[in-house]
């Protein structure tokens, strides 16, 4: 770094899952990815509950916080809005923060259904600043060598891309109706909180889909409330989907996620079949990448290849530690946002590594067309 250090004011909307996994990645950015397009200064950190948005400040670094999320936009100092709040929290505060010049960075699903989708996505075509929807696994170095195969033809002509999102969290039917579970805050189920995650690699890695027909199914159809165990709510979300995809270039797939997978903790695996290779991947081992060739350059050794993705010369590991020592989920969020850094402080674009609004938007049409397709028994055509 030559010349007078820049420093980029952080403004974090939210303090629970994410903004604990967002705020980790701001601060550690100069630690690994040295020198810095800038060093994030985290100067404000908004939360509901004004003795834990406190605590977290003082746990993640902030200079302060604040009940109100609207001091975070208007904070003069804060120069990138990072939006970590539940989905139907996305598009007020997000929108507000375009119109007032600021950088920002969204948690997906980018909305509750299309039409918020569509409206953030407006309100960043008028913007003059840039803005990003936290797709975070297009930032596993895997995932980007497995683009990378695709892109240089090694895989060839694809057939296949199946993809499945399983966790097993809601299996006890006392856990609680916590927002997750009610579509006035969530907008779907696993649906959007991690098929928007598949949907958006299907995009990323095969292109665009066609066409889709899905079916949703609730098991539990009532639970507990938080506030009072005693008595149960509605579940007003699915707690299951599954699709069925077809892409433009003519490769046909499957999409699944759910929350009653029993054993499988967070098991985002998707595998990709072509005339000259197949490609799988799998979350829970996240520095590998399976790949199987259909013409074996050596026949004594045919078979599925465990490739571990921590060579210097694969995506983003330079910046880590020595080949063999692996890194973890965490790095994903270091990996981009430090891409989105370098876009707001260097200019440079978003796509196509990361996931603009557009994307985010395009991700939210094809959720609602399988939300559709489950309701009416159709295959829905999607149109942007």
């Amino acid at each position: 770094m030559s010349g007078e250090i820049r420093y980029i004011g952080i403004g974090m909307l939210g303090y629970a899952f994410m903004g604990k996994a967002h705020s980790h990645a701001w601060r550690d950015i100069p630690i690994f990815f040295w020198p810095p397009p800038a060093i994030p200064k985290l100067i404000v950190i908004y939360g509901r509950t004004k003795e834990k948005v406190k605590e977290a400040a003082i746990r993640y670094g902030y200079k302060r916080f604040t009940t109100n999320w609207k001091d975070v936009i208007k904070d003069p100092e804060v120069e990138i809005v990072d939006n970590c709040l539940p989905n139907h929290l996305h598009k007020e505060p997000t929108i507000e923060a375009l119109e007032e010049g600021k950088h920002v960075v969204v948690e997906k699903p980018l909305a509750r259904n299309s039409k918020e989708a569509r409206e953030i996505y407006e309100a960043a075509k008028k913007a003059k600043t840039k803005s990003m929807v936290a797709f975070n696994y297009r930032f596993v170095p895997a995932v980007i060598l497995a683009k990378k195969l695709i892109e240089e033809g090694l895989v060839g002509r694809i057939y296949h891309f199946r993809a499945r999102y399983l966790q097993d969290w809601l299996i006890d039917p006392s856990f609680p109706l916590v927002w997750r579970l009610r579509k006035e805050y969530a907008g779907s189920g696993p649906l959007g909180d991690l098929g928007s995650h598949i949907v958006d690699l299907a995009r990323y890695l095969i292109g665009e889909p066609k066409r889709v027909s899905g079916m949703i199914k609730t098991f539990i159809e009532e639970r507990p409330l938080p506030e009072d165990p005693s008595k149960r709510g509605k579940v007003t979300v699915e707690d299951a989907f599954v699709a069925v995809i077809e892409f433009e270039n003519g490769a046909i797939g499957t999409l699944e996620a759910t929350r009653f997978a029993t054993g499988r903790k967070n098991y985002n695996n998707f595998e990709i079949n072509g005339e000259k290779a197949s490609i799988e991947f799998n979350l829970e081992r996240p520095n590998e990448l399976r790949v199987y060739w259909h013409e074996e350059p050596v026949r004594d050794i045919e078979g599925w290849h465990e490739v571990l993705v921590t060579e210097s010369h694969h995506p983003y590991i330079k910046y880590y530690w020595p080949p063999g020592h692996v890194i973890g989920w965490e790095h994903t969020f270091l990996n981009e946002l430090y891409h989105f850094l370098d876009a707001v402080v260097n200019d440079k674009s978003i796509e196509p590594q990361g996931a603009t609004i557009e994307d985010g938007y395009k991700n939210m049409v094809i959720l609602d067309a399988i939300l559709e397709s489950a309701k009416t028994g159709k295959v829905i055509e999607i149109s942007y």
